[in-house]
This record gives C-alpha cells, structure tokens and sequence, in this order.
C-alpha cells in the first residue's frame, strides 16, 4: 500500500531540491564577512566620524541661517563662512584618516587582491576626484562651504558639468573616493564603511535640499516686494 500511495503523491523537488542550491554564493559572502570586525574601536571612530560630519555642518549651518551667530562673532558672513569651511575640511581630513586606519587594522580579502580589482579601484577614484574638483569649480569656495546659510547666495542654480550628470556631484565624487580606496586596498572594511558614507550622504541630503531651496525661495520672494 505504501508503494502506492507513494506513486499517486509523488514528493514535488522544487527546482531539484537543495542538491541545485548554489553554496558557492554564500561560501563568498561568509568569506566577505570573515574580514570584518565591527567590534573593532577603530571601526567605530571611523564610523562615528563618517556619521558625524554632516550632521556637525547642517545643525551648525541652520543655527547660522536662523540666528547669524556666527556671523557676529566673526564680524562679517564670508569670514565666518570661510572659518566654518576651515573647520569642515580639518573634519573631513580626520574622517579619511579614521577610515584608511580601520581598512589597514583589518585584513585584506584575497578575492579583490587582484590587479583588475586595483585599476577599477583607481579608475573610480579618478572619476570620483573628478566630481569633486569640477564641483568645486563651479561652486566657488562659499557656494561648496554652505555660504548659502550664511546669506552668500548665487546668482542663479548651477546646471553645468557636473551638475547635468547628477544632483549632488561633490558628495557623490567623495563617496566614489572612498570606493576606490576600498577596492585599491583589497579591504572589506572599506567597503561597508563606503556604504556608511553613502547612506549617511543621502540622509544629508534629505534634510539639505529643501532647506536650501527654501533659502533661494525666500530669497525670490524678497524680491518679488521690492
């Protein structure tokens, strides 16, 4: 009887069973995952300094649109502007520094130890270097430093390279930077601290682009009354 029950309900092997699951997928990620210590301090720093800095430059910014704080205390917006620049360059420093530590405490991974992992490592740094420094030219100094907040406004929105290939080109070039510092150094570390980078840009620029169209808005207004 049970040889033919058997037969009239056959057991289905969905797409053969897991004798066709591909291991070999989760073998690399677990080896991916191997290489990395989040628990490590040096890690965290990186991680914090990554986090920190937008945050620092968007809660300073605003205090500075709503009350001019730093505006007096240096005695004039572009002053203050160009001290406040000073201190998020010497941030962002700190940040690349913390970042290429934690990527050298931690192991490299054999399976990016390859030149062709290298020269995508340099081309995508290339690229990225290339985002940065054409934003910054087409920013200028206090357009790049938040000189809007400080009531340093444009003239008009800059559409030009590379503004035409994507929004926010300065972030995303750094971003690009750190990828291909990652891929360079064959470091797994660096690549989920690239994704931190990465995510913690776009929640930056969340909060950033509405309030900076709200500042050109304001600023449209004003003159629309006189």
């Amino acid at each position: 009887m049970s040889g033919v029950a058997d037969e009239r309900n056959p057991v289905l092997d969905c797409c053969g069973g897991l004798n066709n699951v591909d291991y070999s997928k989760l073998d690399t990620m677990e080896g991916f995952l191997r290489y990395i210590d989040v628990c490590d301090p040096r890690f965290c720093v990186a991680v914090i300094a990554i986090i920190f800095n937008p945050f620092f430059w968007n809660v300073v910014g605003r205090w500075e649109h709503r009350t001019r704080g730093l505006t007096r205390l240096f005695g004039g917006s572009y002053l203050a502007c160009y001290c406040l620049a000073a201190l998020i360059l010497l941030l962002n420093v700190y940040r690349s520094h913390s970042m290429t530590v934690a990527m050298k405490a931690q192991a490299r991974w054999e399976v990016m130890a390859s030149p062709e992992v290298f020269y995508l490592g340099a081309a995508v740094m290339t690229l990225g270097s290339i985002l940065v420094v054409t934003s910054f030219l087409a920013l200028g100094f206090t357009g790049t430093f938040l000189g809007d907040y400080f009531g340093i406004l444009m003239e008009e929105k800059v559409t030009g390279f590379p503004f035409s290939l994507t929004e926010n080109p300065m972030y995303w070039g750094s971003t690009a930077n750190y990828l291909g510092l990652a891929l360079m150094n064959a470091s797994p570390v660096g690549l989920v601290l690239t994704a931190v980078v990465a995510i913690t840009y776009q929640v930056a620029i969340f909060f950033e682009g509405p309030f900076t169209e709200d500042i050109y808005r304001q600023r449209a207004q004003c003159c629309k009354h006189k």
